[in-house]
């Protein structure tokens, strides 16, 4: 049964963030805030929990995205040239999503043959805190119902009962937003947008 676990993201407690990584750590899936919609979080290095993410999110083949504390971890794990980084630098941590080329460093389970990544650094400490304790991404997808952001998915109490079976634990970080992120391909001569969301480039 899944946990509910109350974080307050302006001053995320400590027990509870590690509280999360236990449970991360152990191949376990979580939902949690973020400054978009409500999304899945597995550690990307546990083959077994981004499975697991997949199949909840009904990802099997599409883009994966991972959740990274700061330009510093995107770096170890996407390769970011010196135009991509003040783009970075310029639009972090704010909601977009930013398609780059990953790294050795990213698993090839993780990829399953595709050779981009999407990467985020969310403006939301709850999320920055779990990466940032954890020394590594997480895997993320965001919830949906097939490919639509549904009303349900900003009420952390629903999410509790609608994936109590499914998920090991669920962060209340009060109620989630129903706006995607910006969808942003880097790995051109410019950046795309590929989809309009929360985010606005600069």
């Amino acid at each position: 049964m899944a946990k509910l676990v109350k974080i307050y993201a302006e001053n995320p407690s400590e027990r509870e963030i590690e509280r999360v990584v236990k449970v991360l750590e152990s191949d376990g899936v979580v939902i949690y805030p973020t400054d978009g919609v409500y999304a899945f979080g597995a550690l990307l290095r546990s083959a077994k929990a981004v499975e697991r993410l997949r199949a909840l999110s009904g990802r099997d083949e599409k883009l994966l995205t991972i959740i990274c504390s700061d330009i510093s971890m995107v770096d170890k794990f996407a390769r970011v040239d010196n135009a991509q980084f003040k783009i970075l630098k310029r639009n972090t941590p704010a909601p977009f999503t930013f398609i780059l080329e990953p790294s050795s460093k990213v698993p090839d389970k993780a990829l399953v043959g595709r050779k981009t990544v999407g990467v985020r650094i969310p403006d939301n400490n709850i999320p920055l805190a779990i990466v940032e304790r954890l020394g590594f991404p997480m895997a993320t997808a965001s919830v949906k119902d097939v490919d639509e952001v549904m009303e349900y998915t900003t009420d952390p109490e629903l999410l509790a009962e609608r994936y109590d079976r499914e998920v090991d634990l669920v962060i209340d970080g009060g109620f989630g937003s129903l706006v995607p992120t910006t969808l942003v391909d880097l790995t051109g001569d410019e950046p795309e947008i590929l989809r309009e969301g929360g985010g606005e480039l600069r």
